[in-house]
């Protein structure tokens, strides 16, 4: 067990920590040449085409130092905020990280929340400077950036290049050297931590999981302690670059287990493996619940694709536990679900896997947050949805999240961002220097202005710069109003949203200038609405197409062509009462992208 070595990459999105894991993996001869290829471990298509990582992966190498072998666990994380809860169950099951920046961009926001993550675990931390080849590399100033956040010595920090491979051996010497060997009795009652699963059509559920305590045989009778469902370990194993099957598991290693379990409701991530007839005799902890920021509905085109969407949902939540569900229903589109999601980019990603792994097509509406609702009787309920809100003459008033956001930025960019963050409802909480030309903006923000497009608008006034990260801060009571959309007069319970007094008409209007755009034409005139209760506060018409009737008319007296015109109203008018509007999916998401 001393030469075991459980450790996770962490840093901020694209400073290279893929790239880092495949020189790794290639001078550990982990993968031959032959296999080898860039961003080795992000092996889903997805991945690949955005150049991101989504999902952590694990994977074991070995090592020789100094004539002794290692065995080195490691697991590549995420760096996008809307997939930190990856990074948080990568950091449940290690006891050491790298700490990667940039040498051409610095310390940038997730940067940080990352490594607050890793200390509050106390990982030991080794820090590295990458992509120290590059012509733009300013290895000096952020060495200093570094010194200032984590208080380390300037000779701690290693500087490598994961393209060239230049140190990428004092980076593996260091792991062996600065990180500890994982604590447990392997003679203890077992006790293994699930900090990921996935699901395999042949072989049922297979679920990844790091020993804390004991030892774990291939043929053991195991119980999952908080589902209490027992079975047998058909096959354990370590994870390489594929699965490779093992007789025995050890205290420390980190390694799979398939016991032919078929339905997902039975894994769930953070629940811990123990023996039946030794069980241990209480869960691991410190393993927190995941907490959606956004939500939205997500419904089948065809109706009898529901149970399937169920199906495929259960499936990529395996792979997925910061996924939430629950059915819902709704005039305009039928029986779906409700779906929680950490941001956008993960609401995205969620929405492209189903189509690409379970072929599901979906639409999904606006996205929106919860609120909590007070009754004039001083009920509170929960709301995730605007077509939930209760009779607004029994609301008392209406409380809606706020996070903390953190942006670094440099100071060429303060004036544009603040400007932004104002115009979105933000309070500027303080502001200060991080290093040189770069600062640290840390504003209170109502969730449900980040949630559209916050993040686009961020980079693009600040070409790229500025990074962003948040968390949740609290509730607190906010001037909303419902606003509906009505199409000949009928409400479209998707395209309902809730937003703040001040937005409500100016919203209305784009609304329904952007609805006009979209919606096909039909054989009679579409009224498109926006109302805040009964009060009409935008309206835009779709024109009808027409056929030419008095085409046929030419010269002669004008109330033969009036006759025509008049026969043609009547057919519009009986049309208009039977016709039924269909809003394309491009509608859904255009309230997405207003400016």
């Amino acid at each position: 067990m001393k030469n075991i070595r459980n450790f996770c990459i962490i840093a901020h999105i694209d400073h290279g920590k893929s790239t880092l894991a495949d020189r790794l993996l290639e001078y550990t001869k982990t993968v031959e040449g032959r296999e080898m290829q860039a961003q080795v471990l992000d092996d889903m298509d997805l991945e690949r085409e955005r150049g991101i990582t989504i999902k952590s992966h694990a994977i074991q190498m070995e090592y020789v130092y100094e004539g002794e072998k290692y065995i080195l666990n490691l697991i590549d994380t995420p760096g996008h905020v809307d997939f930190s809860y990856e990074v948080s169950r990568s950091i449940a099951a290690c006891e050491g990280a790298l700490l990667i920046v940039d040498a051409a961009q610095g310390i940038q926001a997730q940067t940080i929340s990352n490594l607050y993550m890793a200390i509050d675990n106390n990982l030991e931390i080794i820090p590295i400077l990458n992509k120290i080849d590059l012509p733009s590399a300013m290895p000096d100033e952020v060495e200093d950036q570094i010194i200032e956040l984590l208080g380390c010595k300037r000779e701690e920090i290693i500087r490598a290049s994961g393209k060239t491979g230049q140190g990428v051996y004092d980076i593996l010497n260091a792991i062996v050297n600065q990180i500890p060997a994982p604590k447990g009795d392997p003679e203890a009652p077992l006790q293994a931590l699930i900090f990921d699963s996935v699901f395999n059509s042949f072989r049922g559920i297979i679920a990844y999981f790091k020993i804390e305590n004991g030892t774990l045989r291939k043929g053991d009778r195991v119980k999952f302690y908080n589902t209490g469902k027992e079975y047998d370990a058909d096959e354990i194993g370590v994870l390489k670059l594929t699965m490779s099957p093992r007789n025995e598991v050890c205290c420390g290693d980190v390694g799979y287990i398939i016991s032919g379990i078929k339905t997902s409701k039975e894994v769930k991530v953070g629940d811990t493996i123990t023996h039946v007839q030794n069980p241990c005799e209480k869960a691991i902890e410190g393993f927190e619940e995941v907490k959606p920021m956004v939500f939205a509905g997500v419904y089948p085109i065809e109706s009898e694709d529901f149970e399937n969407l169920r199906a495929s949902l259960e499936k990529l939540q395996l792979n997925d536990a910061s996924l939430t569900f629950q059915p819902e229903s709704s005039v305009a589109l039928g029986f779906g679900f409700r779906c929680g999601f950490l941001g956008l980019l993960h609401m995205e990603i969620i929405q492209e896997r189903l189509e690409r792994e379970y072929n599901m097509d979906v639409i999904t509406t606006v996205p929106n947050v919860s609120y909590k609702v007070h009754d004039k009787k001083g009920n509170m309920k929960e709301v995730h949805n605007p077509a939930g809100l209760p009779d607004p003459t029994q609301i008392d008033y209406i409380e809606e999240p706020y996070i903390r956001a953190s942006i670094i930025t440099q100071t060429t960019f303060i004036g544009p961002i603040m400007t932004l963050c104002l115009g979105k409802r933000g309070i500027l909480i303080k502001q200060e220097y991080i290093s040189g030309d770069r600062i640290e903006i840390i504003y209170d923000i109502p969730l449900a202005e980040i949630v559209i497009d916050f993040y686009d608008k961020l980079k693009s006034i600040s070409k790229g710069y500025a990074s962003f990260d948040y968390h949740m801060n609290d509730y607190r009571e906010s001037k909303l109003v419902k606003l509906d959309i009505l199409l000949n007069g009928e409400s479209v319970d998707a395209l309902s949203t809730l937003t703040h007094i001040d937005n409500a008409v100016f919203f209305g209007r784009r609304m329904c200038e952007k609805l006009k755009e979209l919606i096909p034409r039909q054989q009679f005139d579409i009224a498109v609405q926006a109302a805040i209760g009964a009060k009409i506060v935008a309206r835009e018409t779709i024109k009808a197409v027409r056929k030419d009737v008095t085409a046929k008319c030419y010269g002669g007296d004008i109330s033969r062509k009036r006759k025509l015109l008049e026969k043609q109203k009547e057919g519009k008018k009986r049309m208009k009462q039977v016709g039924n509007v269909e809003v394309p999916q491009k509608a859904f998401l255009a309230v997405l992208k207003l400016d």
